[in-house]
């Protein structure tokens, strides 16, 4: 392909909306194109990457015996309100209405679409296993998108559903997409982490998400070296300070004037921020949006609250729950804006951390301005609706699993693979009949991969300060080669010799004819990241070229002859 005849456009500033590489480079390269907030177009270049990143998920997809098939993004709300996502997957949920009134939305994900099909087509175990799967056009309405690709509205992704007979068979299809996924990121040239994950909206047991390291990544994940335990943060567990074994001491009531934070309240008391109770305030909402009641969720003070961990007690979707009004919750329940605590409190649902009631002689609010109670105790002071780990694993807390202090990570969800169970086939009838002719519910897996989010993870992953540097398996081309003076017959001829060798081998190559000065062509093959850069110049009449790895500082002058064979065996190799 010359350069000159390509629809490129490559910019030398940095776009203002643009605040991580990935976003910056591929604006700068010309290779998406922003329509809207949250919705991007793909130029040739972009285009090309994205379809082998495609092109890699499918060959995997298909020797782990998925078959591809394609559905409609537009969905009927009635198979959403089978599920009973209709309400649960929340405002992020694209809904519209067709002329007479009917009600669709755009989908994010295709549980209902593809549980659908399969309970219309199969109705004996022998018609199982099944994996379907699709790459498609997704939508979600984000509050607030960001980072580019990272967080759009519109997005590519891959999609499969497994259908087994049972347990064991999810089991079995679970590993398999785990394996395909393993290497489908390494063929793509990430680094990346599994980590068990929270099931959010999708639902199901058990949950992987694949995470490709990167400090600029939305997941947070928990990781152990000893033991390699790793979790995104929200699912990690925690583990319980020891229980005390000192007496419970008479609860006293004292006089805290302007203490609201624990911060305040240690330090005027005199004690540890792990001696405190922390409260925090929540109010949720009903189907139609109305206020359903309050919660009053409690930690240990020098603790932080897990949000998701909270969500999933309550058993409620993510969307409807938020910070209370103080003033408006204290007249309902008794609680006082920063001197909260459980002991007073009426008319709401108490959420207690699972290590709070083996603590003893304990501080906490006392539903009183300017007041606390010491020596508050589980069981004897208060009392709570529910009792389990909502506190978030911090970097230094004992490994769940083996006690080691913990690390922090951060990175970008490229991938999650969940086991859903008969999450789906319950609520939609989806059965068949076993070898006694009895109904059972198929058992479902659902996997997918954010296509265009693992695009900007690898630029993400390999990039300097002067553009991307593709891996030569989801690069745009793999050669290009740039002739110092495209007017020079000699140059030009030597370059399309080479050009069509490479081409001939089945090398893809980009050749950068263009009438600019070398420096610009100099920098644009280094913002735009091929692989191998092959230079025609002086050295022309004596068929000599530069030779140069897009990874590499050093270049060297080699015959062209050198070059070629070169371009070819590490093409052929990394590809």
């Amino acid at each position: 392909m010359r350069l000159s005849n390509m629809h490129l456009k490559t910019l030398r500033e940095v776009p203002n909306e643009a605040e991580i590489p990935s976003h910056i480079l591929l604006l700068r390269t010309g290779m998406i194109r922003k329509l809207v907030s949250g919705v991007y177009g793909f130029m040739p270049l972009g285009w090309r990457s994205l379809r082998k990143i495609e092109e890699i998920i499918r060959q995997e997809m298909d020797r782990a015996g998925g078959q591809e098939i394609h559905m409609s993004a537009v969905q009927p709300a009635e198979l959403w309100e089978e599920s009973g996502r209709w309400y649960a997957y929340g405002p992020e949920l694209w809904r519209l209405k067709d002329r007479n009134g009917r009600d669709f939305c755009l989908g994010p994900t295709h549980e209902e679409i593809f549980t659908d099909i399969i309970r219309s087509d199969v109705s004996s175990y022998r018609q199982l296993p099944l994996n379907l799967y699709q790459i498609q056009t997704k939508y979600r309405d984000e509050a607030r998108p960001r980072f580019g690709l990272m967080r759009s509205r519109e997005f590519i992704m891959k999609d499969a559903y497994s259908f087994d007979k049972d347990q064991a068979g999810l089991d079995k299809s679970y590993e398999e997409m785990y394996e395909a996924y393993e290497k489908i990121f390494t063929r793509c040239g990430l680094t990346f982490r599994p980590v068990e994950a929270d099931t959010g909206a999708i639902g199901g047991s058990n949950s992987h998400e694949f995470t490709a390291l990167s400090e600029v990544g939305e997941s947070e994940i928990a990781y152990c070296e000893k033991c390699q335990m790793a979790a995104t943060v929200e699912r990690a567990a925690c583990v319980d300070a020891p229980a005390f074994s000192e007496t419970e001491l008479p609860m006293e009531e004292v006089h805290t004037p302007g203490t609201k934070t624990i911060e305040e309240v240690a330090d005027f008391l005199g004690i540890k921020q792990e001696e405190t109770i922390k409260a925090l305030l929540f109010v949720t909402y009903d189907e139609e949006g109305k206020e359903n009641g309050y919660v009053a969720a409690f930690v240990r003070g020098d603790r932080e609250l897990n949000m998701t961990k909270l969500i999933n007690a309550l058993k409620i979707p993510e969307h409807s729950i938020e910070f209370a009004d103080e003033e408006k919750m204290g007249d309902a329940t008794g609680c006082v804006g920063g001197f909260t605590g459980p002991t007073k409190l009426h008319d709401c649902t108490i959420v207690v951390d699972s290590e709070l009631p083996g603590l003893k002689n304990l501080c906490a609010g006392a539903c009183k301005v300017d007041h606390h109670l010491k020596n508050v105790n589980y069981g004897r002071d208060y009392k709570a609706d529910i009792i389990t780990d909502i506190k978030t694993l911090k970097a230094g807390d004992p490994c769940p699993v083996c006690g080691a202090p913990i690390k922090h990570a951060r990175g970008i969800e490229v991938g999650q693979v969940f086991k859903l169970g008969t999450k789906y086939s319950e609520s939609m009838g989806a059965t068949y009949k076993d070898e006694n002719q009895q109904d059972q519910l198929i058992v479902m897996g659902c996997y997918g991969i954010g296509v265009t989010r693992t695009l900007a993870a690898v630029v993400e992953q390999h990039h300097d300060e002067n553009g991307i540097i593709w891996p030569m398996s989801v690069a745009p081309y793999h050669v290009i080669i740039t002739v110092m003076k495209e007017n020079d017959e000699t140059q030009m001829e030597l370059a399309e010799r080479i050009s069509g060798e490479l081409e001939a081998a089945g090398v893809e190559v980009l050749l950068d004819d263009r009438k600019e000065r070398p420096g610009v062509k100099f920098k644009d093959a280094d913002l735009l990241g091929i692989p191998v850069r092959i230079t025609v110049g002086r050295g022309a009449a004596d068929g000599m070229i530069e030779y140069k790895l897009r990874r590499d500082a050093d270049k060297e002058e080699i015959s062209a002859e050198e070059g070629v064979q070169r371009a070819i065996e590490i093409v052929n190799k990394e590809k």
